[in-house]
């Protein structure tokens, strides 16, 4: 289903650029300054599912059909959708926090994608994935692309890419996977604590206790 959705709104999109229209990449893509000054929230959804050509939309849904078909296999149809949107939303977030003011759409589930891609590497590592001709391991390649996708960040290099939508996916993805374990082990953390300051209470209270017992006994 989203592909399928993808692929709709990408002819919508050749439609309305042949217009000369370009409506829906100016109104649904994500521009951060509309969404921080105009309050344009639903680019965070929205600009998921518009791409900017052919070789962009189809390496966009290869990624998703390859990764996301074991990933929707294991968890189910609902738990992967969820993780798809937390990855696509939290590129958005990532963009609008480190570039608020920029006045430039930006467009793809690539950040969905490249979250995929990260729970794909934590969760089957050893998979043997061909890139090019090359045989690597899925747990490498991973490295690889997050390594490109931040190298290009910082030199500004992207050549039109958002790259750090693409970080901003992952480092979304790997909260998402690994929240679950921060939580409770902050709240262990919390309750060993409580429990050593109640203990330490308690002995103050205690001894305090036993020394006005001692005094009466005295007198």
């Amino acid at each position: 289903m989203l592909i399928i959705t993808c692929i709709v709104v990408f002819v919508l999109q050749t439609f309305d650029e042949i217009s000369g229209g370009r409506t829906l990449t100016r109104s649904f893509g994500l521009v951060p300054i509309l969404v921080v000054h105009k309050f344009y929230l639903w680019q965070l959804v929205t600009y998921i599912f518009l791409h900017g050509g052919m070789l962009h939309i189809l390496f966009n849904m290869l990624g998703l059909w390859m990764f996301g078909s074991d990933l929707e296999r294991l968890w189910g149809a609902r738990k992967f959708t969820t993780f798809f949107f937390v990855c696509g939303i939290g590129a958005g977030l990532f963009t609008v926090l480190l570039s608020p003011d920029s006045p430039i759409a930006t467009i793809g589930a690539s950040g969905a994608i490249y979250g995929i891609l990260l729970a794909f590497g934590m969760l089957f590592p050893n998979r043997i994935i061909y890139w090019i001709i090359f045989p690597i391991r899925a747990k490498y390649f991973v490295l690889i692309m997050g390594g490109l996708a931040f190298y290009s960040s910082i030199t500004a290099n992207g050549n039109g890419i958002a790259n750090v939508a693409h970080l901003g996916g992952m480092l979304f993805g790997l909260l998402y996977l690994k929240g679950g374990n921060v939580v409770p082990a902050f709240k262990w953390r919390y309750e060993k604590w409580q429990r050593q300051r109640l203990r330490k209470k308690f002995d103050v209270y205690y001894n305090e206790k036993q020394r006005k017992d001692s005094d009466r006994w005295r007198n």
